[in-house]
């Protein structure tokens, strides 16, 4: 039979548990510190809760596909100052339509790869993005060396910042990722590391 229908938005809802989270975000910054970003991850949610969340004030948004994130960013092209976030696996056929279908495309946080930068590189320089307006990636680290998780090896993470500041004069490097294993903490001690390295390799 037909799919049963989706659930309504509850917008209320949607407020409430950002403020509740801006507040934990808050509550854990140290007096001082740079204020985190919280990227609101709306794969598989309606546009409308996007939509919803975008009324409460929340601005960066992720999403893991690129047809479901170029579909999203079509149809809240209205929305001012929306920030998409691409966080899902990046194949380089579909770069380019990511680029240039994202209006408001900011960031690519899993780029492992030189050839992935390079096509994501070659997606902005033919896309309608304004001159000079770089895209922002995140070098993705296999921080635990698992042969099931994508990025770079740790080792390698200096040699592809460089190549993606020589080589990409469209991208911009904001700074490193990993996926760390559930309840598992080291792997965030190791990227810092990798932070270190590529804050050296590009000076």
């Amino acid at each position: 039979g037909p799919a049963p229908p989706a659930p309504a938005v509850d917008a209320p809802a949607i407020a409430a548990n950002l403020a509740s989270i801006r507040a934990h975000i808050a509550s854990a910054t140290p007096p001082g510190a740079a204020h985190p970003t919280l990227i609101a991850v709306s794969k598989f949610q309606p546009a409308e809760a996007v939509r919803a969340a975008h009324e409460a004030g929340q601005r960066d948004f992720g999403e893991n596909y690129v047809q479901e994130l170029m579909g999203k960013a079509v149809e809240l092209g209205d929305l001012e100052g929306v920030r998409w976030h691409f966080i899902g696996a990046l194949q380089s056929n579909k770069a380019k339509g990511l680029v240039g279908k994202v209006p408001g495309l900011f960031a690519v946080h899993t780029v492992g790869r030189a050839k992935e930068a390079d096509a994501l590189d070659a997606g902005v320089a033919g896309s309608d993005r304004l001159e000079g307006e770089k895209l922002g990636v995140y070098l993705q680290v296999n921080t635990s060396g698992e042969e099931s998780k994508s990025g770079c090896a740790v080792g390698e993470v200096a040699e592809l910042a460089r190549h993606v500041a020589a080589n990409c004069l469209g991208l911009n490097v904001v700074g490193v990722m990993c996926i760390g294993g559930v309840g598992e903490v080291e792997s965030f001690g190791v990227l810092r590391g990798c932070r270190r390295e590529v804050a050296g390799a590009l000076g």
